[in-house]
């Protein structure tokens, strides 16, 4: 990151856009790289204090530059060479009066070894400024700064220094979080149990927890549940345990690419949900769910675009991660015709999420479920998106004999007493879900009465449930017969899947 900003100054780009809110990481590096020949002096604007010259009191400001327009005058006015940087200027960018000051600015930095950098968290250019202007996101720390982060920590504790294996677990606990967040978690550790070792990784790692579950995008899920929870859909299961060691170096070094993800489509409550979450415990990676509902934000213009680059990076920062995406189809079901409903803002967003997936080398694997697949755009389902995409049907007979032994033994030690074929007769056409609430809805039932629920209560709940088969079966339908020639079959033997013609 340091070396493409240098490049671009040293090039005499006259305007940089820096996506970041590490204000102080990224002036610091900006101020590095002005001390390379030519040297530059750096100069940072702020709404609140106007221009102040780097590593000068705020009170030393430059006068009656307090405004956007003044401020980009005065730049334009100074001979020296410099970088300027202007903190938030996203809020006034589109005022016509700024946008025509940058653009005179550009004008006249030919040759002047002058370069304006806008620091920002939220990217806003405007139209006439698109040709001009070169954007960079500026990443989070890696390894080796964090590592930086971790030594002057030990130092200032005075702390026992790490194993080599303890400090790397330390490091890759905090890897996602900015400098600033890991300098506290990492004094947060140490002020609780009084040292830094490895016993120390749960406590940054549940503070890592809670800094990624306040962005309010991205939320860290624990699932205690093992694949053996889902009933059925072997040969999806089968899918997974190949790839369980996918993400290793062995694997690399086999030759093998890395995983990008999967799409599950199927009819609703048939454990696609559960499938993805137990996927990160076979896996032991981490799980993070992506809320697209909350990445859409009216508030400002370009802020929903800068709320689903923050979660992709914070995803790619943490990895190797299961990125786990439930309805999809929800999400970007109304993408191609959005330049009519919302400026242009799902059309933007989908296009955004559409790229990183195609071009991302981090390994962050997508796991996304949906329901309806007509709602999604073609460009989503070709080739090359996803490794693969397996449709969840309805569960067999064998399949909810298993799903009705997994419920019943969470719930009893002993199941003998229930006839699992005859409950199995009872229920076909349901799903996972609706078997599991038939259960549910029998023990409230016998539970209200003071005594142990039976096979009867099981089946008088199961008989007064309507399954969704039926109260859907057109969609359910439609949803088959697309699947049967674009998916691949979940519940299928590897044997089956080998016979079956598509």
């Amino acid at each position: 990151m340091k070396e493409e900003l240098n490049i671009l100054i040293q090039a005499q780009y006259p305007l940089i856009y820096l996506v970041t809110s590490e204000e102080e990481r990224a002036e610091q590096t900006i101020a590095t790289i002005a001390q390379m020949k030519p040297q530059r002096r750096v100069f940072v604007w702020t709404v609140t204090h106007g221009i102040v010259e780097y590593g000068q009191p705020r009170n030393v400001t430059q006068h009656n530059t307090v405004s956007p327009e003044a401020a980009i005058e005065w730049v334009v006015r100074q001979r020296e060479p410099g970088i300027f940087v202007f903190k938030d200027l996203h809020p006034f960018i589109d005022s016509p009066a700024v946008t025509r000051w940058l653009r005179d600015a550009i004008a006249g930095f030919k040759d002047t070894h002058k370069a304006i950098v806008l620091m920002s968290p939220v990217q806003t250019i405007p139209i006439e400024l698109e040709k001009e202007v070169a954007v960079l996101d500026y990443p989070l720390p890696d390894m080796a700064e964090l590592n930086q982060v971790l030594s002057q920590q030990l130092e200032q504790t005075r702390s026992r220094r790490p194993t080599t294996e303890t400090r790397e677990k330390l490091l890759k606990a905090t890897l996602g979080l900015t400098r600033d967040e890991a300098e506290k978690v990492y004094r947060k550790a140490h002020v609780t149990a009084g040292r830094l070792t490895e016993g120390e990784v749960d406590i940054v790692l549940s503070e890592k927890k809670q800094l990624i579950r306040r962005n309010g995008i991205l939320e860290y899920i624990e699932e205690d549940e093992t694949l053996d929870s889902v009933g059925g859909l072997e040969e999806l299961k089968h899918w997974l345990r190949q790839r369980s060691n996918a993400f290793t170096e062995r694997a690399r070094e086999y030759g093998l690419p890395q995983p990008k993800g999967m799409l599950i489509l199927g009819v609703p409550g048939c454990g696609k949900s559960l499938i993805a979450k137990t996927t990160s415990r076979l896996w032991g990676l981490p799980l993070l769910r992506l809320d697209m509902g909350r990445v859409y934000d009216g508030s400002m213009v370009g802020r929903s675009e800068a709320n689903l680059r923050n979660a992709l990076k914070t995803a790619e920062s943490i990895s190797p991660t299961i990125l786990f995406i439930d309805e999809i189809d929800k999400a970007f079901a109304g993408s191609a015709g959005s330049a009519d409903s919302d400026g242009g803002t799902s059309s933007r967003i989908f296009g955004s999420f559409l790229t990183w997936m195609q071009e991302k080398t981090s390994p962050v694997f997508v796991m996304a479920t949906a329901n309806r697949v007509e709602r999604l755009p073609g460009e989503f389902l070709r080739k090359g998106r996803f490794d693969e995409i397996f449709f969840v049907d309805l569960p067999s007979a064998e399949e909810r004999k298993e799903i009705f032994r997994i419920h019943l033994t969470k719930r009893r030690r002993e199941i003998a007493r229930f006839d699992l074929d005859q409950l199995v007769a009872v229920c076909d056409g349901f799903s996972g879900a609706e078997i599991e609430q038939g259960i549910v809805a029998a023990m409230y039932e016998a539970f209200a009465q003071e005594r142990e629920f039976t096979q009867l209560d099981i089946i008088a709940a199961l008989r007064a449930t309507l399954p969704l088969s039926k109260t859907m079966s057109e969609q359910v339908t439609a949803l088959r017969d697309w699947a049967r020639q674009r998916a691949r079959p979940a519940a299928a033997s590897v044997a089956e899947y080998q016979r079956l013609e598509f």
